[in-house]
């Protein structure tokens, strides 16, 4: 079982989904990492060899991405500025309710399940 940045990734599938699994992380720049380290595109997790493993861990945390704890804090920081200037998207976020102008006489659960 290998772990990245505090996810883990599944031994089973291939390593462009397997690295989709890590937050910040998507098709593209998976499939540029593989493509930087040579790897094929159907390859498994379990193929990988220590060498392989330690090159991706060394990859991904030298890359300028920013990806699960730092993408977390950032978006947090993100949704405490808008409800400290008392923006419109800010007072929504903070009463549970929806952001973009959606219905809310009638629809409106999921916004309202997320408090």
């Amino acid at each position: 079982m290998l772990y990245l940045f505090e996810t883990e990734i599944p031994d089973k599938k291939s390593i462009i989904f397997a690295l989709m699994r890590i937050e910040g992380l998507g098709k593209t720049n998976a499939a540029l990492i593989c493509k930087k380290l040579g790897f094929a595109c159907n390859l498994k997790v379990t193929n990988l060899s220590r060498s392989q493993q330690n090159k991706l861990k060394y990859l991904i945390e030298n890359s300028d991405l920013k990806l699960a704890g730092d993408l977390k804090r950032l978006k947090s920081r993100r949704i405490k500025s808008l409800i400290f200037m008392r923006s419109y998207r800010g007072l929504r976020i903070s009463q549970g309710l929806p952001v973009r102008g959606q219905r809310t006489h009638t629809n409106a659960r999921t916004a309202k399940k997320r408090r």
